[in-house]
């Protein structure tokens, strides 16, 4: 519905909304955001307009009601909560004690560049964002969820690289116990 507040859209709309504005903090399938706008719809949340389009199939563009209005209202004073982390990569790394070492550095060298990869498409976003002069609020709060995706990606670069100094200093130790260097 905060999508639907900003303008009405269609659930394909909405689907790249998520893509380009937030992508960086949720994800939601075509899927999954046609089955909300149903059971928002049921609710009576959200109504819809059928648009006649030549060759395919009309196009549902939905609106939030007065109630779903409401109804955002009151989730919005709901206190929020952390999420629980559940990362598969955390698991590895705990694993790691018992598995071969290159097999897990492979892994963090390529978790990095993913995370690299995400961070840099945001900054490249956030880069745009300050080349305009005087943004609207709306932007103003997009902005502001962007730079938490930041930070969360540059938190991602910055712990595979402490952990990849560790295990390969540890490698190195290994080595030298080995050889007998030091």
């Amino acid at each position: 519905m905060t999508v639907l507040s900003a303008s009405p859209c269609s659930g394909y709309d909405i689907s790249k909304r998520f893509d380009e504005g937030v992508g960086c903090y949720w994800k939601a399938s075509q899927q999954q955001i046609y089955r909300e706008l149903g059971k928002m719809e049921q609710q009576g949340w959200v109504e819809f307009e059928l648009i006649p389009q030549e060759g395919k199939p009309d196009k549902k563009v939905y609106c939030v009601t007065e109630i779903g209005q409401q109804e955002l209202h009151r989730w919005y004073l709901e206190p929020t909560e952390p999420t629980p982390i559940r990362e598969d990569l955390l698991v590895k790394v705990l694993a790691g004690a018992f598995m071969p070492p290159d097999l897990l550095l492979a892994e963090l060298k390529r978790r990095r560049q993913c995370h690299l990869a995400q961070l840099q498409q945001y900054q490249a976003k956030a880069t745009a964002y300050q080349a305009i002069p005087h943004p609207p609020v709306q932007e103003q709060y997009r902005y502001l969820t962007l730079r938490r995706g930041i930070h969360y990606e540059q938190d991602w670069v910055n712990w595979c690289d402490e952990v990849l100094a560790v295990l390969q200093a540890e490698d190195k130790d290994e080595r030298c116990q080995v050889t007998g260097d030091r």
